[in-house]
This record gives C-alpha cells, sequence and structure tokens, in this order.
C-alpha cells in the first residue's frame, strides 16, 4: 500500500453523456443530471462534460446547454467542459456562453479546453467550415479567450458581454507533450488523457511540472489525470461491469459505434486476442475491483503522478450500478 493519503487529493467526474442500449437520448441526459446531483452529495469537487459530435453512443454534443442543465439542478459542486474543443468554435462566441453560465451560477464555472476535434474529420469540417487550423491557431485562440475574460477591452471594439471581468478558470486538456508544454507557458492547470491515451502521461507531467511558468491566475503548475473506475462490491462484479466498457472500446477500434451495451459473462468471442491486446493498451489506467482492490491501485497511482487531482469517468451500462461504483470512489477517499 501507497503511503500517499488519498484525503488530500481532490475527486471529481468526467461526463460523456453516454447512451445506454435499449434508452432515450432524453434518459442519458436525464442520467446527467441526477449523477450530478448524486456525486454532489457525495463530496466531489467538479463535474464536466466533454464534447462530442456525430457519434451514436453520446449526446454531449451541445456541451454548453448541457452544463446549463446541470448547474440549474446542483448547488454546490463546480460544473464545467471537459472540454470544449476550441478549434470548433469561435473564441467570442465560448466567451459568451461561458460569461453567461458564470453568470447565472457564479463561482462554479470551469472552462476546460481542448484541441482535437471530438469528431471524425468530415464532421469537423461541418463544424469549422473552411477554416484550416495552423499550430499556432490554438495559443492564439487561447489567449484571444482570456483577453476577452479581463477588464482590459472596456475600450475595444468587439467585448464578450456577458464575460467581461469574471474569473472564469480556464484549464488546458491533452494527451500530448505539446499540450503539457503550452499549459506550462500559459500558467495553467493541466489535465491529461489518459483514461484513454496513456502513453506521453508521465512525458507530459514531467515537461508540466519543470517548465512551468507562473500566471497571473495561478502561482504554481496544478495537475490533473482522467482515469477510467469501475468499482463495485467485489472485484468478479467490477469485471463484469467493466465488459461494457470494453465493447465501447472495441467499437471505437472497429468503427462500429452503438449506444454502451450490457455487461456481458465473459468477453471471449467478443473480442480476439489482437483486439483485446489494443483495448488493454488503450484503457491502460482502468482501475477495476472492489473498494480494497481500486484503493490500492489508485494510491500506486497518485504516488507515481502526484497529480492533485483525478478526473474519474465511469462507463457502467446500469445506472444505479454506475452512481454506486461513485459511491465505493468516495469512501475510497473520505477513508
Amino acid at each position: 500500500m501507497s503511503n500517499v493519503d488519498l484525503k488530500t487529493i481532490k475527486f471529481s467526474v468526467l461526463d460523456l453523456v453516454p447512451i445506454t442500449q435499449g434508452h432515450t437520448q432524453q434518459k442519458a441526459m436525464q442520467n446527467a443530471l441526477n449523477l450530478a446531483q448524486h456525486v454532489e452529495a457525495l463530496g466531489y469537487t467538479r463535474y464536466w462534460i466533454s464534447e462530442h459530435h456525430n457519434m451514436d453512443s453520446l449526446v454531449s454534443s451541445a456541451t454548453v446547454i448541457l452544463l446549463g442543465y446541470v448547474a440549474q439542478g446542483t448547488s454546490s459542486i463546480r460544473v464545467g467542459s471537459g472540454g470544449i474543443m476550441l478549434p470548433n468554435h469561435a473564441p467570442l462566441v465560448v466567451a459568451e456562453q461561458f460569461g453567461t453560465l458564470d453568470t447565472l451560477y457564479p463561482g462554479r464555472i470551469d472552462l476546460g479546453l481542448g484541441r482535437a476535434p471530438g469528431t471524425d474529420q468530415r464532421t469537423a469540417m461541418a463544424l469549422r467550415r473552411d477554416r484550416q487550423e495552423s499550430v499556432q491557431d490554438f495559443p492564439n485562440n487561447i489567449q484571444e479567450l482570456q483577453a476577452y475574460f479581463t477588464n482590459e477591452d472596456l475600450g475595444e471594439p468587439v467585448r464578450a458581454i456577458p464575460g467581461e471581468g469574471l474569473e472564469i478558470p480556464i484549464y488546458l486538456l491533452g494527451s500530448s507533450t505539446f499540450s503539457a508544454d503550452l499549459a506550462a507557458k500559459k500558467g495553467l492547470p493541466y489535465a491529461f488523457a489518459s483514461h484513454f491515451a496513456p502513453a506521453q502521461l508521465f512525458d507530459a507531467l514531467h515537461i508540466y511540472n519543470n517548465t512551468f511558468q507562473p500566471s497571473t491566475t495561478n502561482s504554481k503548475p496544478y495537475s490533473m489525470a482522467c482515469i477510467n473506475v469501475i468499482a463495485a462490491e467485489t472485484d468478479d462484479d467490477a469485471q463484469e461491469l467493466a465488459t461494457s466498457l470494453f465493447q465501447l472500446a472495441l467499437g471505437i477500434i472497429t468503427n462500429v459505434r452503438r449506444p454502451l451495451q450490457p455487461p456481458v459473462k465473459s468477453m471471449n468471442g467478443v473480442w480476439n486476442e489482437q483486439q483485446q491486446a489494443m483495448i488493454m493498451n488503450m484503457l491502460h489506467y482502468t482501475f477495476i475491483g472492489s473498494k480494497a482492490t481500486i484503493e490500492k491501485e489508485i494510491s500506486e497511482f497518485v504516488a507515481k503522478t502526484q497529480v492533485q487531482e483525478l478526473i474519474v469517468v465511469s462507463h457502467i451500462y446500469d445506472h444505479e450500478a454506475r452512481k454506486k461504483s461513485y459511491e465505493i470512489l468516495s469512501d475510497v477517499f473520505k477513508s
């Protein structure tokens, strides 16, 4: 057992708002609000929703609208994007949208930003129209977005109203050393997508922590890692629940997208050895088991990474089992 005290680590939730087989899109959204209310009561720090488009399995495309829906139905948990894919949007629009959210729900809104399209290339073209992204566009767009939130543009012809003067924390999300370097240069908190892209986790954290430049909003680095957690009363129960996640991952690598499938007793015959190897590599930072099992493994992960916060995503078919998983995990960071 690691000597890490998990009570010193913040725990948060990432929701992709999955559609489950046999249920409606509306039900997926209702489940998101219900889960947010549940984890708020359990003491989680924040509830983030990610932007994805053109996916049969997810309904998080209108991310800002869902954030408002969740914020209205909760009272204390921070609500934010994990993240808004900035190349899909004009920085002014993002500033206005999050300025509106923060005006309605002051002090509770986070703005996490990503560079990926959150979809396939054809859909990205439909979102971005004729814009061709260069390597400098993302850093420049972040700078423009930050400017809209300051009070320094009062004399500018274009202003974000609401948005101007609001202290909405910005987080940079990524799965590579590029994003780590950028977050360090801009003095922003950094969240690594280790739940599906584990390869560069330690290189990215090393770059971020060792090259961080203090900013007006952040005097020191703040690192976060996203992980998959499937918790249940027993290891065997958790392993069975995890087969829904494995089926989702199989759909990603085979490009057969479906709503989240019910668990199966065994993945034998569902995937082949090559697919299994690819999926287990992609989901390397997935913690499956009882409270004792995940506590040990998560403690080791935090000790190795030295992150200040864990953002947890749990692809579990049954909504009550999903809520129970977060409940078991909350016992880990409270005990």
